[in-house]
């Protein structure tokens, strides 16, 4: 009797795929910015999706984004009155077992404390958030918080350049990452 065998080499047999998911936030399009940057667009060319944590301002940034990946996203604050229509205030969706949670502004100028109630309230494994216009990564208690920044209105813009962000996920492991564009 004649067994097949892999002809995958071991070596590769416990890869974990792998996922990219982009994050931005505050792009504020068209009020303070004419359109998302083409540096911005380049690097989300590779990934599987996009979260926009809110002030987008219009529902056209979304469209934008579509045509790169399909777009998760979350009204702001500074939102018109039709994408706040649109958009929910809190959103999420699993990817590998990981449950990603989105929300614009989760009260981190106030401290850490809502945010992890936030996430452990809907069993978030990584809370995206904007609001603040500067990036921030911090790891609590086994949960990523993680801000992209904003790629057309960084605060303070003395000190803060256009960011976005990325996740790497595989069943194993989130690994975040902070782009300057």
């Amino acid at each position: 009797m004649f067994c097949a065998q892999s002809q995958i080499p071991s070596k590769l047999q416990n890869c974990d795929p792998t996922k990219i998911v982009g994050l931005i936030s505050d792009t504020h399009v068209p009020t303070r910015a004419r359109s998302i940057s083409e540096k911005a667009n380049k690097v989300f060319e590779n990934v599987d999706f996009i979260v926009h944590a809110g002030d987008l301002v219009e529902l056209a940034v979304i469209e934008k984004l579509e045509q790169i990946a399909p777009v998760l996203a979350v009204h702001g604050n500074m939102d018109e009155p039709e994408t706040r229509k649109q958009l929910p205030k809190i959103n999420s969706f699993k990817i590998l077992n990981w449950r990603i949670g989105v929300m614009h502004d989760p009260g981190a100028l106030f401290g850490i404390r809502k945010m992890i109630k936030i996430a452990r309230q809907n069993s978030f494994d990584v809370l995206v958030y904007g609001h603040t216009h500067s990036p921030h990564v911090r790891w609590e208690g086994g949960t990523l918080f993680i801000n992209p920044g904003s790629p057309t209105n960084p605060i303070p813009p003395f000190l803060v350049k256009p960011s976005i962000g990325l996740l790497r996920i595989t069943t194993g492991k989130i690994t975040p990452e902070i782009v300057q564009i």
